[in-house]
């Protein structure tokens, strides 16, 4: 569905009417996603975006939903793809709520998606600030030795930015080995480029836990709801930040 004018949705909300909330703009009343809003053309997504009104988020009056999807490879985490590759809103058969996925895995990675229609939750997800973990299994080209290994929990340095500490552990020792990756942040194809940068190429890439979300027997292309415990749980995995004791 496409965006709608803000003082629509401001008067389907019930915060006022279409002429009284065109006043409220012009005010300087309403943000959305940080930004004030003064233009009367202005249009958003209430599903989407981040809307307040006197530093209120404004809420849809609809059903939240938290979505768990084991994202294929060569699918693409965006809602449409303009080179027409698959994307993994084509997998959410049945579902009629509008959901958005929560960050991004690359067209080539696999594993825990979630997608949701709380733009409060997805935010704090999102918020380097929460430092939530996301946990990854990792096949390489080959093994990194100890002194690498260290390195990489520490930290190395990315266009001109140090890496923060992460979490590293061989769960498969072999020619082409796998290990285990946590990682604090989320910078573009980070997994790829700090084994890239001690000369590892990434040959499969599988996200298996979002804090406390597993993966679990999901297969490619499947996906669940998420229950009202594993909601609880996440909610408060983002009301802390483990990045000093997690590593």
């Amino acid at each position: 569905m496409p965006d709608e004018r803000l003082q629509k949705i401001l008067s389907q909300a019930g915060i006022a009417s279409r002429r009284h909330a065109e006043q409220m703009m012009r005010e300087g009343r309403v943000t959305v996603n940080g930004a004030i809003v003064t233009e009367l053309g202005s249009k958003a997504d209430l599903a989407r975006d981040h809307i307040k009104v006197d530093g209120r988020l404004l809420r849809a009056p609809r059903r939240l939903a938290y979505i768990a999807l084991h994202k294929p490879n060569n699918t693409v985490t965006t809602v449409s793809d303009p080179q027409n590759r698959p994307t993994v809103m084509e997998l959410l058969y049945g579902v009629k709520e509008r959901v958005y996925p929560v960050g991004r895995l690359d067209y080539h990675s696999e594993g825990l998606l979630l997608l949701t229609n709380d733009g409060e939750m997805a935010n704090a997800i999102l918020s380097a600030a929460t430092h939530l973990p996301k946990t990854y299994l990792v096949k390489v080209n080959g093994a990194l030795g100890a002194a690498q290994e260290e390195q990489f929990r520490h930290g190395v340095p990315l266009s001109g930015q140090r890496t923060l500490p992460a979490g590293l552990k061989l769960v498969h020792a072999a020619d082409n080995p796998w290990y285990e990756v946590r990682l604090f942040e989320g910078r573009n194809q980070q997994i790829r480029l700090m084994f890239k940068h001690f000369g590892r190429l990434v040959e499969k890439l599988k996200r298996v836990r979002i804090g406390p979300l597993e993966l679990g027997p999901l297969k490619p292309g499947q996906f669940r709801y998420l229950s009202e415990e594993e909601v609880r749980r996440l909610r408060r995995a983002l009301r802390r930040t483990p990045l000093k004791q997690a590593v």
